[in-house]
Order: structure tokens, then sequence, then C-alpha cells
């Protein structure tokens, strides 16, 4: 199985239930909320790369301008939309390295991960940098090489028990493949940014 058979059985909605989250994995994701309250301003066009159910533009909505969720997953655009209702967030279901938009943003973000989950890494970044055109106006969230132990027990106790570890990934008997992140990796991914910590056990990256 590939990220994309593994993410349309539903794995996000699973992953997002505290009940399957390891401690460090519950802190970081209550750190990137605050991270998004952080950077997110009143009146701004924000782009949610990757974008799942939704949940990262549904909390600030409210301070939002525009925003648009992209994610190839149909059955998740479907859920961000009905979640979302009337307002200034919409949903589109798109290839994060070809996104059918023309409209600039004030800010992207690609939260959770879901970077090292995807195979054309440079697309993805070439898009963002497209559409939220202005230098350090765009933001990933990625695990460390030190969220290694953690995610282990994430994903085993989401039926994904790791088979295979390097220093750049983990690969589950379930198909998922997830990377992980040094800093001298992200700025040879990425060139200039600015690196800094998540928690314990991840990185925010502006770029």
């Amino acid at each position: 199985m590939s990220n994309d058979d593994v993410y349309a059985a539903g794995l996000l909605n699973r992953a997002l239930d505290p009940a399957t989250q390891p401690p460090e994995i519950q802190a970081f994701l209550r750190a990137e909320l605050d991270l998004l309250h952080d950077v997110v301003k009143q009146g701004m066009r924000v782009l949610d790369v990757g974008c799942g159910t939704g949940r990262h533009l549904i909390l600030v909505r409210d301070r939002l301008r525009l925003g648009v969720g992209v994610d190839y997953q149909r059955s998740y655009i479907a859920e961000a939309a009905r979640r979302a209702g009337a307002g200034p967030l919409h949903f589109i279901t798109g290839d994060a390295t070809v996104i059918p938009l023309v409209a600039g943003f004030d800010f992207a973000i690609c939260f959770t991960n879901t970077w090292g989950t995807m195979a054309d890494k440079a697309g993805v970044l070439r898009e963002m940098r497209r559409l939220a055109p202005q230098p350090h106006t765009r933001l990933l969230s990625v695990f460390s090489q030190v969220s290694v132990a953690a995610r282990r027990e994430w994903y085993r106790r989401l039926g994904h028990a790791v088979l295979e570890e390097t220093p750049e990934y983990l690969v589950t008997d379930g198909g998922l493949r997830s990377e992980h992140f040094s800093d001298p990796r992200l700025r040879d991914l990425i060139g200039d940014c600015t690196i800094r910590p998540v928690a314990d056990i991840a990185r925010a990256v502006t770029f």
C-alpha cells in the first residue's frame, strides 16, 4: 500500500483521536495549534496544503478573510466542507504539486508532518512559494529525529507496526511511510529558512 491508500482508508481520523496518541504526540499537536494562533493574524488569506478534514482553518476561521484548504482525499474534503459550513472557508480536492489556484495568499501552511508523507516535496514547496509569494510566509511543521519512539508507539496503536527505520523515515506494515528531518536536511531541501522547535519532537520551518 502507498501513503495514498493508507489515508484513503481513514488513518487521519483515527490518528486525531486523542485515545490513540502517546503523550509526546499530544504535546506536539497542542503546541502546533499554539503556533497556528501565533502566526495567523486578523484579515489574512491563508492556504492549508494537505488540509485533511480542515481542522486548522476551522480553528482560526474567525480571523480569516479567506481560508482555502487543499487535499487529494475527496472524503476528507467533503468532511471539511461539511464542518466548515458557510463563511470564508473553501476546500478543494487537488494535487499539492499542481494546486488549481491563482490567487495570492498572505500565508501558506502544511502542518502535522504532512510534508513528511509527500513524495514530491520540492513540488509542494514550489506551489507554496507561488501562492504565498512573500519570503517567510510559508510554514511547515515536521517531525524531528527524536520523534521516532513516540511515533512507533502512535503507529502501533493505529494498527501500523513499524517494519523499517532509517535516519530519514519509518515504514509500517500497513504501508505508511513517514519521514523525520534533521535541521541540516531541512536546510538542504528547503534552502533559506528559519527552524524552531515545536514541543520536543518536531520543528516549525518558515521559508
